[in-house]
């Protein structure tokens, strides 16, 4: 019990470093004029709050180590953006697997929980693993049509770019980077997640209950 205890205030307390640090980041990216600094250290800030907010309003906490997860992954990407993206060729390899392993969670346990909840439905194991992988690939094609949108409308502006794409090849890498991440979590990271799709299928019950009164 004291081990477990010491262990989740351990990754409270490097959760609350990482957000420091990404407000130092914010403060760097103001100090030098730097757009894309700025914009991407004020969302991961706001991200990083996202699991007091799911607790305060929705009733759904997320353990020490899904924050600190979440928040790993917004800070090495906000510090990417500070020049690391460039002059370290395996930055955006590590950024995007660790935000994808992000992604297939969320998605991983809103379908879980899903099935947990209805008898309407029963998601194989193999269904589960397929998913995970097309879901989180999605979102990666869909934020990589965000980063060269983003890039171009910087090359209107004359202005830094708030997000990174260097062409076809580099779109390419990213996806193959988000799949191998949504395939490490299919594998070994949903025990973790028992916990929360637990609290997701009594969020659905919770949700059908009060529609139904």
């Amino acid at each position: 019990m004291a081990t477990e205890w010491r262990r989740v205030e351990l990754q409270r307390a490097i959760s609350r470093l990482l957000q420091v640090a990404i407000g130092v980041l914010l403060l760097v990216g103001l100090l030098a004029g730097n757009l894309g600094i700025v914009v991407n250290a004020v969302v991961a800030l706001g991200v990083t709050f996202l699991p007091a907010v799911l607790e305060r309003d929705y009733s759904l906490p997320l353990n020490s180590t899904h924050t600190l997860w979440l928040t790993l992954a917004v800070f090495l990407h906000t510090l990417g953006m500070t020049g690391l993206y460039r002059e370290v060729w395996w930055w955006d390899h590590v950024t995007h697997t660790l935000s994808a392993t992000v992604v297939a969670a969320a998605g991983y346990a809103a379908v879980s929980a899903l099935d947990e909840y209805s008898d309407a439905v029963r998601f194989t194991d193999r269904f589960l693993f397929v998913f995970i992988v097309l879901f989180t690939v999605g979102l990666g094609v869909f934020w990589e049509v965000l980063e060269f949108a983003a890039r171009e409308l910087a090359d209107v502006v004359g202005a830094d770019p708030v997000l990174v794409q260097y062409g076809l090849e580099d779109t390419i890498v990213d996806l193959v980077f988000d799949m191998v991440g949504a395939v490490l979590l299919a594998l070994f990271g949903t025990n973790e997640l028992s916990d929360l799709v637990e609290d997701l299928t009594e969020r659905y019950d919770g949700a059908w209950n009060s529609r139904t009164k």
